[in-house]
């Protein structure tokens, strides 16, 4: 019998569940602004975890953003190895997930598609 979930998608929820909270809690870094994680991605051995965020941040606001998660990571991996309860603490590796980004940007293209209509009616 198969389980619903595999260990490794309830270890992924339990380190994006303590990293948010670590995030904003625990994280004085002004840097590091409000942000969302959306997924986190861990190899089968537990030595990586891609940890996916979002943010309303763009352009020199976002790569501050970036940079301060890069360097909480440290921290954020001891904190997370004393909350999370598995053989081995992943180092973690910062994405920002341009998912959202783009698909609000290609619904706005579709609302002006739709909203602009057709250049003529084809009725003279």
């Amino acid at each position: 019998m198969s389980e619903r979930y595999s260990r490794s998608d309830r270890v992924s929820e339990a380190i994006r569940r303590e990293l948010a909270q670590l995030i904003a809690t625990e994280l004085k870094d002004p840097r590091v602004g409000m942000i969302s994680l959306t997924a986190v991605e861990i190899t089968p051995d537990y030595a990586h975890a891609k940890i996916f965020y979002t943010t309303m941040a763009e352009g020199e606001a976002l790569q501050h953003i970036q940079e301060g998660l890069v360097r909480a990571s440290g921290f954020l991996r001891r904190e997370l190895g004393r909350r999370v309860r598995i053989h081995t603490t992943p180092a973690l590796h910062f994405v920002h997930d341009e998912t959202l980004a783009r698909a609000d940007h290609l619904s706005r293209l579709i609302d002006k598609a739709l909203h602009s209509g057709p250049s003529s009616s084809g009725e003279d």
